[in-house]
């Protein structure tokens, strides 16, 4: 591994305690990345930090020797209780505070403390057991600690050391309420070590700092530019019809390893997922909608190299610690500039190089001037060859989704189910006669409204009725409902008075 990311500050120069200096030999710790340089004299020290470092830049590292240091040298608080951490380390996704628990195992091997995790998508009782036990270090994200808090199954009044790591994805995510929420429940400030970590030490992630810190050193290192100069960038301008075929045809070709690619829809993520597995590679999507259990065993298989290729949304480009990631492909350029450089932020990681393609299609190709200017410059542009043109095997295609569920004026789950009310308006926008409706799926996936609207409209006209009919017939039905009372059965209705 290359080292000229590394700076000439060493972890032995910074007289740690003898335990946490056993768990950095242990994981072939020796010198300091810059982030770990700028920080960790200012934490040591006890005073709060306030850093900007994205993923793969030694952060995790930073806090984590920080903290251990903090809690070896200062001894518990004489009222906690069993059930109360004494370091709160809270992250926006459950992969990265698996990957934090994973990094804290290995530091803290040699101190004696106890390490809990608390996040959703898993068993609820079996984590609640665990914590009830005692731990010293809990790791987790919001809405679960949030849970636990509230059921009194753990007491954050004894915290000493406070962590808020990638702190403007939280407010990506909505987590910021929640935040607060717990940040109320710690000791004050001035009785803990605060640190927070962030891409970028944005308006809001500074006031959230000032306003749950005690006056935080900030320390910047420029995340961008490192890890952009590390990156072989390059595009491609394929058609829409080349897109899939010019994937199948570089993935083939350059034989990756652990490659990402990314898309913008989780739709996308699972058709490209089924176009890798019926051409010979093999490739799984990630998003939120997957089980924990198999989220984690993906992310485990595609950290072991046993998983080619791991495709996802921008949800999975920010926050996933995996080593030697060889190529980052964009299928769908991001709209967000930001976005760029958290995915190709996966390869290059630790003072290494990495590779990322991106492909400027039809759709998507609007991105890239905000992209160039977000970077500095210009992407090489590089031409697509017949020979990365394969013929591929088409996967077949995904269950079309369905949207509402049934009950009056809405479609039922199968498409079937008369059209209500809640129809006409719908058909009579659409200009519809009795003809029949298509049955291509549309190139996009349409709002549930719209294809609520499309299906109901299409039972309609099946049925035999059409636009102009329908809404008379039901009003003379009402009609005949109110008069039943005083005609006999089977006379015509009596004329209404003048």
């Amino acid at each position: 591994m290359a080292d000229s990311h590394l700076t000439e500050l060493s972890f032995s120069s910074l007289h740690l305690p003898e335990a946490l200096q056993k768990g950095l030999a242990d994981a072939s710790f020796e010198r300091c990345t810059p982030i770990q340089a700028q920080t960790l004299p200012h934490a040591l020290a006890g005073l709060d930090v306030a850093g900007q470092a994205q993923t793969g830049t030694g952060k995790t590292a930073a806090f984590l020797v920080a903290m251990y240091a903090r809690l070896i040298r200062e001894p518990a608080p004489p009222s906690r209780s069993l059930n109360a951490p004494r370091a709160l380390i809270i992250a926006p996704t459950r992969e990265l505070a698996v990957q934090i628990h994973r990094d804290a195992e290995v530091l803290g091997s040699h101190t004696g403390l106890q390490l809990g995790l608390a996040f959703g998508g898993v068993d609820y009782e079996k984590q609640k057991h665990h914590l009830e036990r005692g731990v010293d270090i809990l790791m987790g994200t919001p809405g679960r600690i949030i849970d636990f808090v509230k059921q009194k199954v753990i007491d954050l009044r004894s915290v000493q050391v406070l962590v808020l790591d990638e702190a403007d994805r939280m407010f990506d995510l909505g987590f910021i309420s929640d935040i607060r929420y717990i940040l109320r429940r710690l000791p004050d400030p001035q009785a803990r070590l605060n640190m927070l970590f962030s891409a970028t030490l944005s308006h809001r992630v500074l006031e959230l700092a000032y306003e749950h810190m005690n006056e935080p050193t900030l320390v910047r290192i420029e995340p961008d530019k490192m890890t952009v100069d590390r990156v072989r960038q390059v595009i491609y301008y394929p058609s829409n019809d080349e897109k899939p075929r010019l994937l199948v045809g570089l993935l083939k070709h350059m034989d990756p390893r652990r490659s990402m690619v990314f898309v913008n829809t989780r739709r996308a993520a699972e058709e490209i997922e089924g176009l890798l597995r019926s051409n010979g590679i093999n490739a799984e999507a990630i998003s939120g909608d997957v089980p924990q259990r198999k989220r984690l065993r993906m992310l485990r298989d595609f950290h072991e190299g046993t998983l080619a290729v791991l495709i996802g949304t921008d949800v999975a480009s920010r926050g996933l610690h995996i080593p030697d990631v060889s190529h980052v492909f964009n299928y769908d350029l991001p709209q967000d500039p930001e976005d760029y450089v958290h995915r190709i932020g996966r390869t290059a990681r630790a003072g290494t190089e990495g590779d990322a393609i991106s492909f400027g299609c039809e759709e998507y190709v609007i991105s890239l001037p905000d992209i160039e200017a977000y970077i500095g410059r210009k992407l090489p542009v590089a031409a697509v060859a017949t020979d990365m043109l394969p013929e591929i095997v088409a996967p077949a295609p995904l269950p079309r989704r369905h949207f509402g569920g049934g009950g009056r004026g809405k479609p039922g789950r199968g498409g079937g189910g008369g059209g209500g009310r809640g129809g006409r308006g719908d058909r009579r926008r659409s200009g519809g006669g009795g003809g029949h409706s298509s049955s291509r799926p549309p190139a996009t996936e349409a709002p549930a409204a719209a294809v609520s609207a499309e299906a109901e409209a299409s039972t309609n006209d099946t049925n035999g009725e059409t636009a102009h009919e329908a809404p008379p017939r039901k009003r003379r039905r009402r009609r005949r409902s109110k008069r039943s009372n005083s005609a006999d059965p089977g006379s015509p209705p009596a004329p209404e008075p003048t």
